[in-house]
């Protein structure tokens, strides 16, 4: 029998282990949107989720398109210039660092995860302009402490910093503990940051069905939310216009033809007094 996981070296030269016999949620993700970056078991979950609710496509297309304007507008409109994105996924086109970086040169970005699979994959998102500055580090949400003083090697923490955790906090099962962690991360941010979050949501049969499907593949389970509990996260916060929304519909240009009507994804982005 064949070893079902992938020998892989990450950019700082330790060798880590892919699983391959089971399903990745950022590989999954990554062929969602057109990525290359995943294995026949991913395609097979996704074929199936597919069969069984095919707008989940439209949800990955969708949330990376929202990913795009929400960073162009903290760069553009309100000036930040760091960015911190917790939860980072495989790279695929328009990363924060490019989209930041084309609007502002100078713009500094640290992507956070803990997975070998992004790990092996750090250094397509360690490229930056001149001017401003990229970094990966190898961290855990579930420490936000710890991703905030290895951030603070990259960012300046007594300056607004956007914080990303897009698609992410759906792997937190319990909801307070949830909360709790995007609290710690904000509460390490001074005033003028901001909070940018996107998650699929329990919000149609289908998606509820294709939740269930995956959850039962052996993957990291990923727990779909209500639409309050979404916002439940920017408690405390001054909610962007045009609030908690869908990602179609958050600032959305109407003639991007990427646009859906309707998307089982809520978003949000809010400021810190």
């Amino acid at each position: 029998m064949s070893d079902p996981t992938s020998q892989t070296t990450t950019t700082a030269g330790t060798p880590g282990r892919i699983d391959t016999s089971k399903p990745h949620s950022a590989r999954f993700w990554n062929y969602f949107v057109g990525g290359k970056d995943n294995y026949e078991v991913d395609r097979e979950i996704g074929d199936h989720i597919k069969e069984i609710f095919p707008g989940l496509v439209d949800v990955a297309v969708a949330s990376r398109h929202f990913l795009g304007r929400a960073v162009r507008h903290l760069a553009e409109e309100q000036g930040i210039r760091q960015f911190l994105d917790v939860g980072t996924g495989l790279p695929t086109a328009d990363n924060t660092h490019q989209v930041a970086q084309s609007v502002a040169p100078d713009a500094r970005i640290v992507y956070v995860d803990n997975d070998p699979v992004v790990l092996a994959h750090a250094h397509a998102l360690l490229t930056s302009t001149p001017k401003g500055r990229t970094a990966y580090l190898d961290a855990d949400l579930y420490d936000p402490e710890a991703v905030l003083e290895a951030a603070a090697g990259t960012l300046d923490l007594s300056r607004p910093v956007a914080l990303m955790i897009l698609n992410t906090l759906g792997h937190v099962g319990d909801y307070a503990q949830a909360r709790d962690l995007v609290r710690r991360l904000m509460a390490g941010l001074p005033s003028g940051s901001h909070l940018v979050i996107s998650d699929s949501t329990a919000t149609s049969e289908g998606m509820i069905a294709a939740s269930e499907a995956y959850n039962a593949s052996g993957a990291v389970p990923y727990h779909v939310r209500a639409v309050e509990e979404i916002g439940g996260f920017f408690d405390g916060l001054e909610l962007v216009e045009p609030g908690i929304v869908q990602v179609t519909k958050w600032r959305a240009n109407p003639d991007d033809s990427a646009n859906f009507t309707a998307v089982d994804a809520y978003c949000g982005v809010g400021r810190k007094p």
